[in-house]
């Protein structure tokens, strides 16, 4: 379809306002179109089966319909919105099958970013939307080999610290430790850029 070729001028943000403000199937359905696949593509990287990473993705889109009101552009772009609300699907869906790994993301994230409350929503919310969509490979030469080996196994193959700690041998705080301080020159690397 040769309409992809206009759509990074698309402006997503007024499109959740139709949505919100009138219910318009027509700006709903670019939005279902664009961020479908994406979604897909992301569900099935983490969640590992087909079913699950569709489940995924209509819950998200769904609630995209009926949360499209509680958008607000000025905390940030209208994808990371979505994609936030993808991470939280996933988390629900994590939850309700027994899944121990969430713990994983936010306890080690959060320290970080405790700064100043509206910054932090903008800086996780870019973290988190350049996690799921791939694109924090350059940013990674900020850390160090040892923290950056931690960092992937936790947050990309989805490993417990506890098992990151008994595969690289290493105490279960240094683990902790090297997160830290990687996510945190991972953060000081994603300043300088923006």
């Amino acid at each position: 379809m040769m309409a992809t070729e206009s759509e990074p001028t698309v402006e997503w943000a007024e499109l959740l306002s139709k949505v919100a403000q009138d219910r318009d199937k027509v700006a709903y359905a670019k939005i279902f179109e664009h961020f479908a696949p994406r979604l897909r593509s992301f569900g099935l990287k983490l969640l590992k089966k087909e079913h699950l990473a569709t489940e995924m993705v209509q819950d998200t889109l769904l609630n995209v319909w009926l949360k499209a009101h509680l958008f607000d552009a000025s905390k940030g772009a209208a994808s990371t919105w979505i994609y936030t609300i993808a991470r939280n699907v996933r988390y629900d869906m994590m939850r309700k099958a027994s899944f121990q790994k969430e713990e994983n993301f936010a306890e080690e994230l959060w320290p970080i970013l405790e700064d100043n409350a509206s910054e932090d929503y903008q800086e996780f919310t870019l973290l988190e939307n350049l996690l799921l969509q791939g694109e924090l490979d350059h940013f990674f030469s900020a850390m160090s080999d040892s923290q950056r080996d931690v960092i992937e196994k936790v947050y990309l193959q989805e490993k417990s610290q506890q098992e990151v700690a008994d595969e690289v041998g290493v105490p279960l705080g240094t683990v902790k430790s090297r997160i830290r301080l990687g996510l945190s020159k991972l953060k000081q690397a994603m300043e300088q850029t923006a």
